[in-house]
């Protein structure tokens, strides 16, 4: 099973809600934009029932350049990562 792309994934939300798709498209690209904003100012963005943005510091770190071998060293970045919620870990058992 091939997995869902984003024109299926809006089409298929306009069906459900019964809501044009292109007031689906604008809706997803508002929360997208939403999450982005609230990540950045408060580190952490929910979605209940789904999981969570949180933002993350990652250290400097030393690193090989699997090329070569060479040892390189990796600067400290800020990342984003995704946590599963609860329900929708169980929603797969």
């Amino acid at each position: 099973m091939a997995k869902m792309t984003k024109g299926q994934l809006m089409a298929t939300l306009a069906e459900t809600t019964q809501m044009s798709k292109k007031e689906v498209v604008r809706f997803m690209e508002e929360l997208i934009n939403i999450a982005y904003k609230e990540v950045k100012a408060n580190s952490e963005f929910a979605l209940p029932g789904l999981g969570k943005l949180v933002k993350q510091n990652r250290q400097a770190r030393t690193g090989r350049n699997p090329a070569t071998g060479e040892t390189i060293q990796i600067p400290a970045k800020t990342v984003v990562k995704f946590k599963v919620a609860k329900a929708a870990k169980d929603a797969l058992l």
